[in-house]
């Protein structure tokens, strides 16, 4: 029969609890059980707790904490239950920094340019999210020939075939080497599909089976299918839109900086894979820096894993396959978001990112720094991560509102010049 030993479960619970208030470390291979742990805990703290709660009692009345071990084990997970109730406050109460963020950059009225979001139909949780894919996804498609190129469409049953509606491509992370499409960014997903945006969730070539670029040509053949074939859905083909977290929000980045590309689009070089706007979250920009936190170690990680080639004897490369390395002044509007206590992609380059994309593009570059989020905040049905949500449909309502109602004066103009030169003709 195992031994209680309550003192080292409490332990052990108090720790995870404190993991999820702030990583416990930050540097080396370490940060990823740092993260792994921390993760869920930070953004499903309620979860844990009613768990932690349950346990505990189930522990007590076995008897598991007689004596004074069994007193300190009982204050230890008291303490616990504090701390994870801090962290839901904490969690819940982050939503003012998106909302900052967006006005920074847009305006504090940028909200009057877009059509009213009706109000949602049903509201969501950490399980509803889960479920959402089974509502909003109507199939799942090929949109190459590889077997990984498969797609999931999002979109409201009721949503007309002829509706031309906003379309977002959404691009799972996984350090190139997952690409699971289910179930990443399911708050956002949901949310877009709810207020009448067609998504398109893809998987795509990973790593090491494939080396790169194979995953960036995948997303780009994802636009050149979106192009073709979104009508069909109700989506509109000249309003595309990109986003993912992680090497997909790598991906996103890189694909909104290098439209129609031919080095990326093997095959398919006239196809269109320009997009609207970005949104790449907690994203790797730099493949080529080796200073700061986890930098000689992600490169490691290239050579050895995604790349499979030298770095100093295939630098261009590298330097080819970094948005940092690729901004331009015609840009399309970006919204990064980045967590303020990731340690998988420390916040700095985010921020770097941002910085030098300002200095060169002629669009908006929203940003927000969410407090104390780790990395992949916007996975679960939390919180942070509706709010995730809410801020990204907000940006890029934005960007439709502006470009529909400039696309409306532009055509107006024409209108009103003819009707000029029509009249001054005898």
């Amino acid at each position: 029969m195992v031994k209680p030993r309550p003192v080292l479960r409490a332990v052990g619970e108090l720790a995870n609890a404190a993991n999820g208030v702030q990583p416990l470390a930050r540097k080396g291979y370490v940060t990823i059980p740092v993260f792994f742990l921390g993760w869920p805990t930070s953004e499903l703290a309620p979860l844990f707790l009613t768990a932690s709660v349950l346990d505990t009692a189930r522990r007590y009345w076995r008897g598991h904490f007689a004596g004074r071990r069994g007193a300190v084990a009982l204050a230890l997970n008291a303490i616990t239950w504090g701390v994870l109730v801090f962290l839901q406050r904490r969690n819940v109460r982050s939503e003012p920094v998106f909302e900052a963020g967006l006005r920074e950059t847009l305006g504090a009225d940028y909200e009057s340019v877009t059509a009213k979001s009706p109000t949602p139909r049903r509201r969501s949780g950490v399980f509803r999210t889960g479920w959402s894919r089974r509502r909003y996804t109507e199939k799942a498609v090929r949109y190459g020939p590889h077997r990984a190129n498969t797609a999931d469409i999002w979109r409201r049953a009721d949503l007309p075939r002829d509706g031309k509606a906003p379309v977002v491509l959404q691009v799972p992370g996984g350090a190139w080497a997952i690409g699971m499409r289910r179930p990443q960014a399911y708050p956002l997903l949901s949310h877009l599909a709810e207020r009448g945006w067609v998504c398109v969730s893809i998987g795509y070539r990973v790593s090491p089976r494939h080396t790169w670029p194979a995953h960036i040509v995948d997303v780009k053949r994802a636009l050149a299918w979106i192009q073709e074939h979104i009508a069909e859905y109700g989506g509109d083909p000249d309003f595309v839109t990109i986003t993912g977290g992680s090497a997909g929000g790598h991906l996103t980045a890189l694909a909104a900086l290098t439209p129609n590309d031919p080095q990326f689009q093997p095959g398919f070089a006239d196809a269109d894979t320009s997009v609207k706007a970005a949104v790449p979250v907690y994203g790797r920009y730099d493949w080529v820096g080796k200073e700061g936190t986890g930098r000689p170690e992600f490169i490691a990680f290239l050579q050895r894993f995604v790349v499979r080639k030298s770095f100093a004897r295939n630098r261009q490369l590298y330097v080819d396959a970094s948005p940092i390395a690729r901004l331009r002044p015609d840009a399309p509007p970006f919204f990064v978001l980045h967590g303020q206590d990731d340690s998988i992609i420390p916040v700095p380059e985010g921020r770097e990112f941002v910085d030098a994309l300002r200095k060169v593009s002629t669009s908006p570059v929203a940003y927000v720094e969410v407090p104390h989020a780790q990395h992949a905040f916007d996975f679960f049905g939390s919180p942070r991560g509706h709010y995730t949500g809410q801020a990204i449909e907000r940006f890029l309502s934005w960007v439709y509102a502006t470009r529909t109602s400039s696309s409306t004066a532009a055509d107006t103009t024409v209108v009103d010049a003819s009707r000029a030169d029509t009249a001054q003709q005898p």
